[in-house]
């Protein structure tokens, strides 16, 4: 009787703060912030429309951009129950998140872990109130899978590194204020050691940036070229030569989209696809008139909600707040939903979609599929995935 009446008023205790929320989102999430829509990066180099101000500013107040962070960085102390509660009352509102990026999702989360005390109250704070854009430095031209042979040096001149070198695929550089950076500072050790993790402005005289455009017509991506860029000694994350580590758990960050997984929102956006194949096909007997779409959208469907519930189940099991090496399942499956839904566009729509004189919709529709091709290398290729998935998680030898 006493866990009866102990989950009873756990369950009363849910159903509380879970009308609590929803009446304050409701009350304070502007209508221009609802739906589909962009969702700021936050820093200093993309402005923001004043109803997207507002409603971080009115997130971040009461800890709603990092949730789940203690209070004393800017977040609201929530827990994986309250998280998921809150993701659930922001979707059905369809409140769009006050703020997104690697500073909330990746960086936060491995400061929090790996952090000294002075770096957690310089980074977090500006982190929960979306003034800092962050980017990855982890990539290098010859340094892709194989992450661990980087060259990009950084040596110690008293109280601060000097960087040089260069990194590749680099997440929306243009507009970063600060980066995490992987670089060599012990050129003798394995490859695997004698790696650091630094963490540094971008808006320095020896930083270059120089966007990537891709088949798909946008510049996600970057070359970053440091040339005697400077590093602070106390933005040292983890041990000198030891920053492997923290590299690989902030990996499992990147792959798990923490908020996603709570909520087992990790959904592809775009276009309905039983819409979008009714209005091409038509309908007959109230279904789509094409028994293979059909049934290729049926099973799409089918595996994208078992996929949903089982990132649900593995966190609500989690006993951190990363499901750790099994981020790899979710990376490459969600890597290959992706993948599928957008082919299923192109098996619906036909060469209307490989061709760039359509409407706009037609054409973001081809810049998804085209896109979506790197999804399976981004964050880690299918093969690294794989790999780590048969060592960490089932065990295998190597």
């Amino acid at each position: 009787m006493v866990k009866l009446g102990t989950k009873l008023e756990e369950e009363r205790v849910n159903m509380t703060f879970r009308d609590e929320i929803h009446s304050w989102i409701d009350a304070h999430c502007p209508p221009s912030c609802r739906g589909a829509g962009e969702v700021p990066g936050g820093g200093t180099k993309v402005p923001m429309n004043e109803d997207q101000k507002l409603w971080l500013n009115r997130c971040a107040e009461e800890g709603l951009t990092v949730p789940t962070w203690p209070k004393e960085y800017g977040g609201a102390d929530f827990s994986k129950e309250q998280l998921v509660i809150f993701l659930e009352e922001m979707q059905s509102l369809g409140a769009r998140l006050p703020v997104s990026g690697m500073g909330t999702t990746m960086i936060g989360p491995t400061l929090l872990e790996f952090g000294t005390e002075e770096q957690k109250k310089n980074h977090l704070p500006r982190i929960a109130r979306g003034e800092v854009w962050w980017c990855q430095g982890y990539s290098e031209p010859s340094s892709g899978s194989d992450l661990a042979s980087l060259r990009t040096r950084a040596e110690d001149s008293g109280d601060h590194f000097v960087i040089n070198g260069q990194k590749i695929w680099t997440s929306g550089a243009q507009y970063a204020d600060w980066i995490f950076c992987l670089t060599r500072t012990d050129p003798s050790a394995p490859k695997h050691e004698g790696i650091s993790f630094l963490l540094f402005s971008m808006n320095q005289p020896g930083v270059t940036v120089r966007p990537i455009r891709l088949i798909s017509g946008v510049s996600p991506f970057c070359e970053t070229f440091f040339d005697n860029a400077v590093a602070k000694k106390e933005d040292l994350v983890g041990e000198l030569n030891h920053g492997w580590t923290v590299a690989k758990r902030l990996l499992q960050h990147e792959r798990s989209g923490m908020q996603a997984l709570a909520s087992g929102n990790n959904r592809e956006t775009g276009p309905d696809l039983v819409s979008l194949a009714a209005e091409t096909f038509g309908l007959k007997d109230s279904r789509i008139a094409n028994d293979q779409i059909r049934d290729g959208i049926t099973a799409h469907d089918m595996d994208a909600e078992a996929f949903r519930l089982t990132q649900r189940r593995t966190v609500e099991e989690s006993q951190g707040n990363t499901p750790g090496p099994a981020t790899s399942i979710f990376k490459f499956y969600g890597a290959n939903l992706r993948k599928q839904r957008s082919e299923l566009q192109i098996a619906i729509k036909g060469t209307r979609l490989i061709q760039w004189d359509t409407d706009e919709n037609e054409q973001e529709m081809t810049r998804t599929w085209l896109a979506g091709k790197a999804s399976s290398i981004a964050g880690g290729s299918n093969e690294v995935q794989l790999n780590i998935i048969a060592k960490r998680v089932l065990g295998l030898p190597d």
